[in-house]
């Protein structure tokens, strides 16, 4: 059965982006992925499908060198955005509410392996509020911004599994045990 994972960074006070959107102050913190308690490259390897919410969909599709690039992930991706998509990438298919709805067609596509929810806290609350968010993984870095898009959408009850350092970042592994609105 799939696990659902929310592998993730922030900022030490708790943002996945600042205000504008920018994620300059994690891309430049040193990293060594030989440290890493989890390395991105063995992470991956267990993802079966991706999903992403909107916010995060149109930041990778901003960040792609052309439009004509091919979509950055190799597994099927679900968009969760109540508006049509602006790119037609092959492997993304757009969905609207909430992630119950789609619980057989994201485990269907992930196979024997893992569904990661690769961006946005709201997304990633509202799936622990649907039971479907077993861990939480999480690189902080040694930066505060003061504002921007929150690390979560709501409360989660954590049980601290491991943690460990890449670099400048800070890494925990979490088990979700809860989850409240």
């Amino acid at each position: 059965m799939a696990r659902y994972r929310f592998f993730t960074a922030t900022s030490l006070d708790g943002f996945l982006a600042d205000e504008h959107e920018s994620l300059d102050w994690l891309l430049s913190q040193p990293t060594d992925p030989a440290q890493s308690i989890l390395p991105y490259d063995d992470f991956i390897e267990e993802v079966g499908a991706v999903v992403s919410g909107r916010s995060t969909y149109d930041w990778v599709v901003g960040h792609l060198e052309t439009v004509a690039d091919a979509w950055v992930y190799d597994q099927p991706t679900f968009v969760f955005s109540h508006r049509e998509l602006p790119e037609d990438f092959a492997g993304i298919t757009r969905v609207a509410g909430p992630p119950a709805e789609h619980r057989a067609r994201l485990e269907e596509a992930a196979g024997d392996k893992d569904v990661w929810i690769v961006g946005g806290g709201d997304l990633a609350h509202s799936f622990a509020e649907a039971g479907m968010l077993d861990e939480v993984f999480v690189s902080i870095a040694p930066v505060t911004l003061g504002s921007g898009k929150p690390l979560m959408g709501g409360r989660l009850e954590l049980e601290l599994r491991e943690f460990g350092r890449n670099g400048a970042l800070l890494q925990a592994r979490f088990a979700v045990t809860g989850a409240r609105g």
